[in-house]
Order: C-alpha cells, then sequence, then structure tokens
C-alpha cells in the first residue's frame, strides 16, 4: 500500500483538517487533526481512525500505524519546524 492510498482510505472515513503521513510500505506514522476527536480521549480516537482502515489491519494489509492525533484547537498549539 502506498502513502496516497492509506491516507485516501483515512480521509474517506475520518474528516480530517489535517492528515500527515509517513512510511515504508509496512510501518506508518500518521499525524491526524479532526474536530470529531472533540471531547475524546486518546484510545478513543485510535480506535476510531483503526475503524476506517478495518480489514486492512487484520489482514496485515496495514502491518502497524502510530499516530497522533489532535482535536483543530490542539493542533494549533503544536510547535511547528520552521520553513
Amino acid at each position: 500500500m502506498t502513502a496516497e492510498e492509506l491516507k485516501s482510505i483515512i480521509a474517506a472515513g475520518l474528516p480530517c483538517e489535517h492528515l500527515a503521513l509517513e512510511g515504508d510500505g509496512r510501518h506508518w506514522f500518521a499525524t491526524i487533526v479532526s474536530s470529531e476527536f472533540e471531547g475524546k480521549r486518546p484510545v478513543w480516537r485510535h480506535q476510531r481512525v483503526y475503524k476506517t482502515l478495518g480489514e486492512r489491519m487484520r489482514t496485515d494489509e496495514v502491518h502497524a500505524l502510530s499516530m497522533k492525533t489532535f482535536t483543530p484547537a490542539e493542533w494549533a498549539t503544536q510547535p511547528r519546524e520552521p520553513s
């Protein structure tokens, strides 16, 4: 699976204000910002992302996905790398 395919799957199942993905085709790291995360605990947020991937997680199509999840307000307070 490519990064663009994985991003498309996540974005199709979860409204994302920001979605960044890095990985090697099997091991992925995502930064996901969604207003749907408002008032939700981190474990719920991760479960929600896993739900968008469905069988792909169980069949090893996506072997490993680690992530940071933020609400838009939380994301606004995150430090950014200078451009």
